[in-house]
């Protein structure tokens, strides 16, 4: 956690330029690309179908290629997220976000959520990518928030992270300052959903997020407030 807000020069590099809508076009997809490249953010994250046109748009850049996983419900089999995982990686996606089975986490089922969790992780891993777990921090209590981030510790993600923005609430500072106290300062904590200007983001930081996911990047560098709710 950082009492320093992240000066707007900087935080570029904290944002995975998110387009997750389902009826986006390849144009849509280019143009995220290009404004990524542009403001030079971390990632653009998009669903699995776009990973090689993106992966062939960043080429060069220096900016990563992220998709998702089991999204938006995480209710796909084990086996399933895991296929899907390896062919997005296969596809050039350097990092994965997937989506936690949330029933597992409602009924506290730590070693269901660790399976889960851990087919992934080993298939990202094996492919030199990364693995980030949303854990829907809107449909838990404080104490599945906890054991959800537990088992993604266990499990060997690399980042926990707060939603989808897909599923009713997001990001605050208080699921990101809890998800950090749980997994200590090593693992990574995305904050995402609902982070639509510079104050949300730098509030997120000091909370202990090292990653923003948004749609709102461009207003976040600019200072002023995005209007898209992921």
């Amino acid at each position: 956690m950082s009492n320093e807000a992240v000066a707007p020069a900087n935080i570029a590099s904290y944002i995975d330029h998110t387009l997750l809508k389902p009826e986006a076009s390849e144009a849509d997809i280019l143009k995220v690309c290009a404004e990524a490249v542009e403001y030079q953010f971390k990632s653009v994250c998009v669903n699995p179908v776009w990973v090689k046109t993106v992966t062939k748009a960043l080429k060069g850049s220096g900016v990563l290629t992220c998709s998702v996983i089991g999204f938006p419900l995480g209710a796909t089999p084990t086996d399933v997220k895991a296929f899907e995982a390896r062919g997005a990686v296969l596809d050039g996606a350097n990092e994965i976000d997937m989506v936690i089975n949330m029933a597992s986490a409602r009924a506290n089922d730590k070693g269901a959520l660790v399976d889960d969790i851990r087919a992934v992780a080993e298939t990202v891993h094996a492919g030199e990518a990364i693995l980030k777990v949303i854990i829907e921090t809107s449909m838990l209590t404080d104490e599945q928030k906890v054991l959800a981030c537990q088992a993604a510790v266990e499990a060997g993600a690399d980042f926990v992270k707060t939603s989808t923005g897909f599923n009713g609430g997001g990001a605050t500072v208080e699921d990101v300052a809890l998800m950090r106290t749980t997994v200590g300062p090593d693992l990574g904590v995305k904050a995402s959903g609902g982070v639509r200007s510079l104050a949300d983001a730098q509030a997120m930081i000091a909370a202990g997020a090292t990653r923003i996911g948004a749609s709102s990047g461009i207003a976040i560098v600019k200072g002023e407030q995005g209007s898209s709710a992921y």
